[in-house]
């Protein structure tokens, strides 16, 4: 048995151990955490970021140069929430990781693009050339879509967004496909014939979808990016004082004006 004396000293450090074992600390009513990728998201958080501190709400952008993090950090309640992936990349996260996370909203689409040093033209791509794409699900189906829109491959359903390169049925030029980490494919891209790149590292590597980019989808993309939260997080004042911010006339005009058709508004 431990002296008695001891214990009378133990008990204000145990006090306190039970107290920070009694349940989440509420939420900082003036401050909410975002992850979000450099660009376009964190810059557009960056924009709003003045509008939310005149009402007394301070945005804290934290910015990750991968799509895994941020959703991680999210779910353990590390950060409150982030805005830098599409409803079919959080669907496959959710299944594989075990992860209970909600869309909140819709900001913008980034329209994936085919990028090369080497060639000028899609059409000019040679037989047996090295094609690079992400090496996650959702992306890499949206991928191997836009090859198959620009005339390259054959999938089997040609409408599956979570294709893989078990699914081409058709590869008459027999592309050789890589799959690698989607923030890496710029660095590559004077290694391979062609890549396909998110927008968001586009830019942060100074090439311009509008431009640069062989092939691009459209503005019918259905790959909006979304604020993604914990469930009961779209409930949460902060996150509403957010979504509005990032929903407003100023952001919209914005998107347009910065990105240039690189970056469109989904609202």
């Amino acid at each position: 048995m431990l002296p008695r004396r001891f214990l009378l000293a133990l008990a204000p450090a145990l006090l306190l151990a039970a107290c920070g074992q009694g349940g989440d600390t509420p939420p900082d009513a003036n401050r909410l955490s975002v992850a979000a990728t450099a660009v376009p998201h964190a810059e557009i958080l960056d924009f709003v970021r003045p509008e939310l501190a005149a009402q007394g709400l301070q945005l804290d952008i934290r910015v990750f140069n991968d799509y895994v993090q941020p959703n991680l950090q999210v779910d353990q309640g590390q950060i409150d929430v982030n805005y830098f992936q599409t409803r079919p990349y959080l669907d496959e996260f959710n299944a594989a990781r075990g992860t209970r996370l909600v869309p909140i909203t819709g900001v913008h689409v980034e329209p994936l693009g085919a990028y090369s040093r080497r060639l000028r033209a899609i059409a000019d791509i040679p037989s047996g050339a090295t094609v690079a794409i992400p090496n996650e699900p959702s992306n890499g189906g949206r991928a191997l879509l836009l090859l198959q829109k620009a005339g390259l491959i054959q999938l089997r359903d040609p409408r599956n967004p979570l294709s893989t390169l078990n699914d081409i049925a058709a590869n008459p030029k027999q592309l050789h496909i890589r799959e690698l980490e989607a923030a890496t494919l710029p660095r590559v891209l004077g290694e391979v014939d062609l890549a396909l790149i998110n927008t968001n590292y586009a830019l942060d590597a100074q090439l311009s979808p509008v431009r640069d980019a062989l092939v691009i989808e459209d503005g019918n993309s259905p790959y909006v990016n979304l604020v993604v939260g914990r469930r009961g997080s779209e409930q949460d004042p902060r996150v509403r004082k957010l979504v509005e911010a990032l929903r407003s006339p100023r952001v919209r005009d914005f998107i347009q004006r910065r990105y240039q058709g690189a970056v469109l508004p989904a609202f």
